[in-house]
Formats: structure tokens, C-alpha cells, sequence
């Protein structure tokens, strides 16, 4: 049986490399923003510091930790062989830092008014991963609920 590969089927999925010191040194309950000084290109550590200040009613300080991590997450990408589009799988978990900075991101472009901000991130979100905005979404509608 031949198999015939699709050529319009897009890129391949973007898969980010994993930095296990820096994500040891979040997850063992290190400052956000000691691990963003000691791994600038971290964006997980970014995402955290962007929630950590739009849950304190900063959203001008989550916007500017958002942008951070989204443009460290962009330039990791584009290293990685992204071309400006294509899946950025949620289930990778080292794409998960760049997705939550692009989520907050727009979290806080929303609050501050700068709806066409918002509106280019939610679209970018979604059409990088499906799961990814989904989640954060669906994260977002819990605590408004609860």
C-alpha cells in the first residue's frame, strides 16, 4: 500500500527545548522574579510573575512581565525552526511558559483597553494550541465563578 504525505498539511509542530534547572528552581518554590534574573529567556517564570501582579491589580506590571516572556518565548521559537505559524502543542510542557505569557498577555491588554491587543493574542493563542486556550480560558472562567 503507498502512503502519499499531505503537503498541505502545515508545519510541524514547534517544540521548545526544556530548561530543567530553571524550571526546578519555580517549582521548588524559588521567587518568580529570581529565577527571571538568573534565566532571562525562562518564559515560565515571566507567565508567573505576569499572574502574580494581574492578581494583585497590577495589570500594567503583568502586561510589561507578559510581553517579556512572549518576545524571550518568540525568540525561542524562531530558534527552534518556527516560521511564524503553526502548532505550539500545550502538551509539550516547555512550550507551556511562552502559551500562559501569550494568555497573559492578553489577560492584560483586556484589562488596560487595548482591545486589539487582546484580540491579536486570544487569535494567536488559539491558532498556536487549541488545548492551550481551552485551559488558560477555561482556568480563567473558574475563578471568576469561584
Amino acid at each position: 500500500m503507498e502512503t502519499h504525505e499531505n503537503l498541505l498539511a502545515g508545519p510541524p509542530p514547534t517544540l521548545l527545548p526544556d530548561n530543567p534547572e530553571a524550571r526546578q528552581m519555580l517549582e521548588s518554590g524559588a521567587r518568580a522574579a529570581d529565577v527571571a534574573a538568573r534565566f532571562p529567556a525562562y518564559s515560565a517564570a515571566w507567565a508567573r510573575l505576569a499572574d502574580e501582579y494581574f492578581a494583585a491589580g497590577h495589570a500594567v506590571t503583568s502586561y510589561a512581565f507578559a510581553r517579556t516572556g512572549y518576545h524571550r518565548g518568540l525568540d525561542q521559537l524562531r530558534r527552534a525552526g518556527w516560521k511564524g505559524h503553526g502548532p505550539i502543542p500545550w502538551e509539550h510542557e516547555p512550550n507551556r511558559g511562552f502559551l500562559r505569557c501569550l494568555y497573559a498577555l492578553q489577560r492584560a491588554a483586556q484589562a488596560i483597553g487595548e482591545m486589539d491587543e487582546a484580540v491579536r493574542c486570544a487569535q494567536f493563542l488559539r491558532d498556536s494550541s487549541p488545548t492551550a486556550a481551552e485551559i488558560l480560558n477555561g482556568k480563567a472562567s473558574e475563578k471568576a465563578e469561584g
